[in-house]
């Protein structure tokens, strides 16, 4: 099943956040952690984001939902704040 988001709503996958470092430090919890993850489709109306961008998004604005035991996101373009 695909997610097609409508308006100027994106989907995307969302990335867990790092637990250890590339050097093997190992990262505690923060309360604030930065929110990523990967554009899996955009709706009609988006701009600027595109398929396969990886975005940082406000994680307070986003719609959760599970499909085939992978977690998506739904977020509005102007919620999202950067691509990487």
């Amino acid at each position: 099943m695909q997610l097609k988001p409508l308006s100027d709503r994106i989907v995307a996958l969302k990335e867990e956040p790092m637990t250890q470092t590339k050097s093997g430090i190992l990262l505690g919890e923060a309360k604030e952690a930065p929110a990523y993850a990967v554009v899996e489709s955009v709706g009609p109306d988006v701009k600027i984001v595109k398929k396969g961008d990886k975005i940082v998004y406000k994680n307070y604005s986003t719609t959760d939902v599970k499909v085939e035991n992978k977690d998506y996101i739904i977020v509005k373009e102007e919620d999202v704040l950067a691509t990487l």
